[in-house]
């Protein structure tokens, strides 16, 4: 018994089994975590290595070289860079996708157990720091003060960031912009020459001074008590009644010699919101957990939150990742609802029966919650590319249902009973069902195989589509026949509206049919003439291809800009600030309508953020700590379709703002804060080992860049030559006094940034203990000169006795890529540009430029990252057309037959090509993918034709005839899976919610490709197949002649053969 029969004679049975996925399915989708993205694993790995002391030249030559070295023999390495600053060695590697991520770390721990010994004495231990998808933030609060600024930060630590921590699935809460609590000892240099007094010496008494030490235990009678002497500092106003010395018989005490103050740190990062100081608070999640749920938590405590704050302190919302969530999930919910109501009125259309439409409707909702088990078993997320697939997937789940239902609903009209109708027709059908759901596993199942970029973004999608049509050609054997056999019936009589309603559309089908059997007619009697109009159609549409651009994933408007300025080398933070707050001011009065929260930082980080430790001391910035001479801006926009301006018009208008200030050296203006679906960038790698050979290619090169319409930016990722005060003892006149580079170097240190005594302790909290000279001691290069030093004999000589301070100006980093130095030109493709545009002129420069013997320019960026894809893309079409290929001469037992099927595919590229040329939109990732998905849909539509046709011949018609018949016979289902694909595609080509931008294109392909070849398909491939018949028919003949004529000659010769035997 087969499926259908079973299905049919057992509808209770039927019914209940699918029942049971649709019950499973909802459960699974109430139990799905909601994010933007599926989870990606990370590919990147990054070594700390910290040398204290050493320049950026040391930290290459002693530190970074030799863990590259190493490091490369890693397995599955695609790049290997690294950055040399000063005191700190950071290599990052970056390994092809597709490998477990701790399985690497493993065999990069391992590489460096090798060569930690082999490293240079002080160099710590290297530390593994391995990027997850949880560290990226998910919110960020904005806190305002006024009076409580001192404060805030423990304010904050308190009473917000412990209660946000407690919230299920929250990761970390970290504060910045908040300056933190320090208590500092300013010491007088010529009051403690007087007492013979040093800083150390100072620091080791509060050190000892400030202790708790416990005393052991003591028995009194029958009792046991412990013994512990408390020493540490109730006040810090304690240490001014230290005991430092006796002179002169007068006892002296620390407040003779220093003043202690308790007050926040010196060099602090600032954090403005909207114009006011406060601070910013990150919220990062834990792996797997719902960022919507943590969001909604986050701001339904906000209110509680703020009631035990100070008056004066506000928490606001900078950045929401939930809301980028919800709106584009809306977005495509809205894209959804809208194909699935188109799809279900062509079928109205084309069947006339609300019931029939009530079959096919029922199968979409059941095949698309199926694959909400798929993610819930393998703890997926419903996402931009999870729900962007029940979108793709509305219009093709239909297909095989329609097939069925059209065939049923033929033999129903004709007087057979329903039963044996849905059990014959289904049965007429059933083959070409199961192979147009094969030819479309091999599209989709070879996603789930790709490799790099391309694969971590559609390895879901590959694996939902298979589900989604497993179960909707399951449900169109079974659940279609069984439903067809139960509800549909010879309708004798329709009522007087809807014949009013519906006799329109069934008179133009009617006479549709007609007249396409008339084009058939004629078109598989004039072959050639058809075959050559085909021909030069495509050849025309070949004509589009010079026009059309390329990029590597198009650009969003989600509502967010984010800015880096840099003011020239060792501007103060006051500076900076003034800067800031003087375009924040600019920006919020003429986007006062469109701007949400303006956000900016200035001023150094904590040095101890391992975070700052990525960037550049002084200059860098990173979303999270801004350097001495930087700034930092955080914009959030108004929902794109409440505003009169695009995001790229205000970034355009806010670079020519930054233009115009000479102040400021270079800038970077992104949208879409960063990531996907932001403004592309191309990188142009400049490899030499002369620094200054790179810097004056680089300069020149981004001269001309700048020159070019679709480069909004330009920058260079080498910083400038950084201006230092370094001291360079004579070691001979050191070694005379009893001293070493080391022990000179460190009382510098101490005087100048601080030793770190103690600490205080408060409320739980620890606060640093900081020693130093008071800043009206370390202004200039005379306070440096004077520094006293202190020899092992307790001698003192001054730094100007034994070194000369002198200003130099040192690379403040040196980055490279691949074991070779690198200076890196990065630009932003704005306005209506793309990114083929700035790469092709780019191309056109570098051969103009004069590039010396040794040094080399390679592009990369979205460039490279775009190429790679391409390729995986290009080696996958050409995979699942052999596939295709394969299913079919496998169903047909033909190779000829899949020859003539597949001949549409080339005009569903042609479409594309039509489609992306007319609507002015670029080949990207999401269009390529969408030709590659146009290979198994184009092919659905030909196996329907070719198989009724065999159908037709098998019944002993010509071959003409049969053509002809089979074309006319399965013209409406072809028009309606075609239909119900491309109208579920417009939804999603004409969206303009948010996240739209990214799915559009390969709407846009789908529906050109797809419009094209159906109307091809239809004319050529009953041609083609009237012509191979021919040539068969013709070649049977011949055969047939000669086996004639050989019988013949037999007949006449055989007695003179048999005689000469």
């Amino acid at each position: 018994m087969s499926l259908y029969e079973g299905a049919v004679k057992r509808p209770i049975m039927t019914a209940l089994c699918f029942l049971a996925i649709v019950v499973f399915g909802l459960f699974s989708f109430t139990k799905l975590p909601i994010d933007q993205l599926p989870d990606i694993e990370s590919n990147t790995i990054m070594v700390f290595t910290y040398y204290s002391g050493a320049s950026a030249s040391d930290i290459e030559n002693n530190v970074t070289r030799p863990l590259e070295s190493t490091l490369n023999s890693c397995s599955y390495i695609k790049h290997i860079s690294s950055k040399s600053s000063e005191n700190v060695s950071i290599v990052t590697l970056e390994f092809e996708f597709g490998h477990d991520i701790d399985d690497l770390t493993n065999d990069v721990r391992d590489k460096l157990n090798m060569i930690s010994t082999a490293l240079p004495d002080g160099v710590g231990t290297p530390t593994i720091f391995k990027f997850d998808t949880s560290m990226m933030p998910i919110m960020l609060l904005s806190v305002q003060a006024d009076e409580s600024q001192a404060a805030l930060y423990k304010i904050l630590d308190e009473n917000v960031v412990n209660p946000l921590a407690r919230i299920p699935g929250v990761g970390t809460v970290s504060v910045a912009g908040a300056p933190q609590r320090e208590i500092y000892v300013y010491c007088d240099p010529a009051k403690l020459e007087a007492y013979g007094l040093t800083i150390e010496s100072i620091s080791a008494l509060i050190g000892n001074e400030n202790r708790n030490i416990p005393g052991g235990n003591i028995d009194i009678g029958n009792e046991s008590f412990s013994l512990r002497v408390e020493g540490e500092f109730d006040d810090p106003a304690e240490m001014n009644n230290l005991v430092l010395t006796s002179s002169g018989g007068k006892t002296v005490y620390l407040k003779d010699v220093a003043r202690v103050v308790d007050t926040t740190q010196e060099r602090a990062q600032e954090t403005y919101t909207n114009g006011r100081q406060g601070a910013m608070m990150t919220i990062q999640k834990q792996t797997g957990a719902n960022t919507v749920e943590i969001c909604k938590k986050v701001k339904a405590m906000l209110p509680q939150l703020q009631e035990t704050l100070p008056a004066d302190v506000n928490i606001g919302v900078i950045v929401d990742g939930s809301k980028d969530i919800i709106n584009t999930i809306k977005s495509l919910a809205e894209t959804i609802l809208y194909a699935l109501l188109f799809v279900v009125l062509v079928v109205y259309i084309f069947t006339g029966r609300w019931r029939a439409t009530l079959v096919v409707g029922i199968t979409i909702p059941l095949s698309l919650i199926a694959s909400f088990v798929y993610l819930a078993l393998t703890d997926g997320t419903l996402n931009i590319i999870s729900l962007s697939t029940l979108t793709i997937a509305i219009g093709m789940v239909v297909d095989d249902a329609i097939v069925v239902l059209e065939n049923v609903t033929t033999h129903i009209e004709r007087g057979s009973d329903p039963k044996q109708a849905a059990i014959h027709a289904t049965n007429e059908v059933a083959v070409s069902v199961i192979a147009s759901t094969l030819t479309m596993l091999a599209v989709f199942f070879p996603l789930t195989m790709i490799s790099g970029m391309t694969g971590v973004m559609f390895k879901e999608l590959g694996w939902m589509m298979c589900i989604i049509m497993i179960v909707s050609t399951v449900a169109a054997l079974s659940l279609t026949p069984m439903l067809c056999s139960q509800m549909l019936k010879l309708e004798k009589k329709q009522s007087k509206l809807h014949h009013i309603l519906y006799d329109p559309f069934l008179n133009m089908l009617n006479k549709l049919d007609i007249q396409y059997a008339r084009l058939i007619n004629w078109c598989v009697r004039h072959r050639k003439t058809v075959l050559v109009s085909c021909l030069l159609l495509f050849v025309a549409s070949m004509m589009f291809v010079p026009s059309i651009k390329t990029e590597f994933f198009p650009s969003d408007d989600n509502g967010r800009v984010t800015a880096t300025l840099y003011m020239p080398m060792n501007t103060n933070t006051e500076r900076s600030r003034e800067m800031a707050s003087s375009l924040a001011e600019v920006w919020m009065e003429r986007y006062k309508d469109e701007m949400l929260v303006c956000n900016y930082r200035v001023g150094a980080a904590d040095e101890d953020n391992t975070f700052a430790s990525m960037q550049t001391n002084g200059t860098h910035v990173i979303s999270f700590n801004i350097n001495v001479g930087s700034m930092a801006f955080n914009i959030t926009l108004v929902d794109f379709d409440k505003r009169d301006k695009t995001i790229s018009e205000i970034v355009t208008e806010m670079r020519a703002d930054l233009t115009e200030r000479p102040e400021i050296e270079r800038f970077m203006v992104s949208t879409g804060g960063g990531g996907m679906g932001g403004q592309s960038t191309v990188d142009f790698e400049i490899y030499g080992y002369d620094l200054e050979e790179t810097d004056n290619l680089a300069t020149d090169f981004i001269a001309e860049m700048k020159k070019i319409k679709g480069v909004g930016e330009a920058y260079v990722s080498r910083e400038q030559y950084q201006p230092e005060y370094q001291v360079v003892f004579d070691r001979e006149k050191l070694a005379q006094n009893g001293l070493n580079l080391t022990t000179a170097a460190t009382f510098l240190r101490n005087r100048i940034y601080g030793a770190t005594a103690s600490y205080y302790r408060e409320d739980g909290e620890e606060y640093n203990i900081r020693v130093r000279y008071a800043p009206e001691f370390r202004t200039d290069l005379e306070d440096i000169e004077n520094i006293l030093l202190y020899g092992s004999a307790g001698n003192s000589v001054r730094v100007k006795d034994v070194g000369t301070v002198v200003e130099r100006f040192t690379p403040p980093s040196i980055e490279r890529k691949d074991r070779q130095r690198i200076n890196t030109v990065t630009c932003v493709v704005s306005g209506d540009a793309v990114l083929s545009e700035v790469v092709d002129a780019g191309k056109q420069i570098i051969k103009n430029l004069d590039v010396p013997e040794g040094v080399s320019i390679q592009i990369a960026g979205d460039y490279e990252e775009q190429q790679e894809s391409f390729a995986d893309l290009g080696l996958l079409a050409l995979l699942i057309i052999l596939l295709v290929f394969i299913v079919m001469a496998a169903q047909f037992e033909s190779l000829t037959l899949p020859f003539i099927i597949m001949f549409s595919v080339p005009f569903a590229i042609s479409g594309v090509l039509l489609g992306l040329g007319l609507t002015n939109t670029s080949l990207n990732v999401m269009s390529f993918m969408g030709a590659i998905m146009l290979i198994g849909i184009v092919v659905k539509n030909g196996i329907v034709l070719v198989d009724y046709t065999g159908l037709c011949r098998e019944r002993g018609q010509s071959a003409v005839q049969s053509t002809v018949t089979a074309a006319k016979s399965r013209l409406r289902p072809v028009l309606m899976t075609t239909l119900t694909t491309i109208l579920g595609m417009i939804p999603m080509a004409v969206s303009q919610g948010q996240g739209a931008a990214m799915w559009r294109p390969l709407g846009i392909s789908v529906i050109g490709g797809l419009t094209i070849s159906t109307f091809m398909t239809l004319l050529v491939v009953p041609v083609l197949y009237c012509m191979f018949t021919a040539t068969g028919i013709k070649r049977q003949r011949r055969k047939h002649r000669k086996r004639l004529q050989l019988l013949e000659y037999w007949a006449d010769n055989k007695d003179k053969y048999i005689r000469n035997r």
